[in-house]
């Protein structure tokens, strides 16, 4: 038995697979075009293109598929029904993808086959959390800092904590405590998030979209820094803070430890709630192709350093906090595995 899953971007889709003990197919993910730019249609045949693809590369057929699961972005209307996206066209909106894709899916293989759907950040969660906790039967958080802050809570069975209406673990979206971080954060606004709230939202201060804030409040200590005189736009200086950081510069890796701390408190205020045994960190700032080892190991180490004063003493001892591991992966893996789980509950 094979469980498939496919990870839908805006332009791309990834499509993997596991076996029924979880294992992957294959370490090579079969891609192809979403095009939601020609209509829902176009995006169902994508995806079916893309499982049928896989299907061919590993010779494999119709007949072995048990489950199929989807990750897709949000925000939901209702389980499998969007919402308005900010990265697909207005007239998705209300769209039931679910209906579409599991009447497509049983039209190729003369069968229903069950169908699971999530948001790729959960699903992302769930192959983080099947990689990191191994045969153990433990609650997972991840977070995965980019261009904004990807949260996920999958429980015991390797699923995840999905809420009532489809918005639960939208932990970026928490406020954060300001007085805690330092460096003056409390005395000036809160840093502004897309999200509209006001209340200084940890995925400002943890991520990319918050960089440019950074560099406003924190550059006047830094006068004789090329970025102080420099006449790029602020998102090309956020930019370039990364590569900075790498090559050890004070001020980028100022700004990167005060990410890392955010972070570490924000992971003990979940540990407060969730509990749980693992914390996988994912994003750019680990990412072994994009970072340097020492860059990574003192990230982490900032953030492991920030959350213990306000973990439980057992949790200082046994929860980890380590590096997500599966990149590319992990949001078609995760809705592999999420259709697999699924089935072993019904």
């Amino acid at each position: 038995m094979v469980f498939i899953g496919t990870d839908s971007g805006a332009a791309t889709s990834k499509t993997g697979g596991v076996w029924s003990d979880s294992s992957p197919v294959s370490t090579k993910l079969r891609l192809s075009e979403t095009r939601p730019q020609d209509g829902t249609d176009a995006v169902v045949r994508g995806w079916i293109e893309g499982v049928e693809g896989f299907l061919a590369d590993n010779a494999l057929s119709w007949s072995q598929v048990t489950g199929v699961g989807l990750a897709l972005p949000g925000p939901y209307r209702s389980y499998g029904v969007l919402e308005r996206s900010a990265n697909l066209p207005a007239s998705f909106a209300g769209w039931n993808f679910h209906a579409d894709y599991s009447a497509a899916i049983t039209a190729r293989a003369g069968r229903a086959i069950p169908l699971v759907v999530g948001n790729d950040g959960d699903l992302g969660g769930v192959g983080e959390a099947a990689r990191v906790r191994g045969k153990q039967r433990s609650s997972v958080v991840m977070l995965a800092p980019g261009s904004g802050l990807a949260t996920a809570y999958i429980d015991s069975r390797g699923l995840p904590l999905s809420g009532e209406h489809l918005a639960g673990m939208e932990a970026g979206h928490m406020p954060t405590p300001l007085h805690l971080l330092g460096a003056g954060l409390d005395k000036v606004a809160p840093f502004s998030c897309g999200c509209g709230r006001t209340w200084g939202c940890v995925e400002a201060y943890t991520t990319f979209s918050g960089l440019p804030q950074y560099i406003s409040h924190l550059l006047p200590k830094y006068a004789d820094h090329p970025l102080a005189t420099s006449q790029d736009t602020p998102g090309q200086h956020a930019l370039s803070l990364r590569g900075l950081a790498q090559k050890g510069d004070p001020f980028a890796l100022e700004i990167c430890d005060m990410q890392a701390k955010a972070l570490g408190i924000h992971t003990a205020n979940l540990a407060m709630a969730l509990d749980p045994g693992f914390v996988v960190i994912g994003g750019g700032l680990v990412d072994p192709e994009a970072t340097t080892p020492e860059f990574r190991e003192r990230y982490l180490n900032n953030i492991r350093a920030a959350a213990e004063p306000y973990l439980f003493p057992a949790q200082r001892k046994c929860m980890k906090i380590s590096a997500a591991s599966l990149g590319e992966f992990s949001q078609a893996i995760g809705a592999a595995l999420a259709a697999l789980y699924t089935s072993a509950i019904a």
